[in-house]
């Protein structure tokens, strides 16, 4: 089990964690070991541009929302590079990144548990 899967273990579980991920493929957004926060969420309310903390195909990412399928229930997970993880239902989307750098991301309002 990987340190993103430890997080949304946590995440699922009702905590708001914060936490140092690494990796380049989110950046400018996300630096490698900006201290992040991430909250639960209610995934139906998630839109492009959020940040979420979410698994696809056997992977947990913290990504990009790149589109979203309503009448599907599922979002579509990208990096910040243009490179696609691909599609996943709402039960897979744990968390949404609520601060970067203590920074509050934009647009949170009703999205958060």
């Amino acid at each position: 089990m990987g340190m993103l899967d430890s997080v949304a273990t946590r995440v699922v579980a009702g905590a708001t964690v914060r936490f140092r991920p690494s990796g380049n493929s989110m950046v400018p957004l996300i630096r490698s070991r900006d201290l992040v926060t991430v909250a639960p969420v209610n995934p139906a309310a998630v839109q492009v541009g959020d940040i979420v903390l979410a698994r696809v195909a056997g992977a947990v990412y913290l990504h990009l929302v790149s589109a979203v399928d309503a009448a599907g229930a599922r979002v579509q997970i990208s990096n910040n590079r243009g490179r696609v993880n691909g599609w996943t239902g709402h039960a897979r989307v744990f968390g949404i990144c609520t601060e970067v750098e203590g920074a509050a991301r934009p647009r949170l309002d009703g999205k958060t548990r």
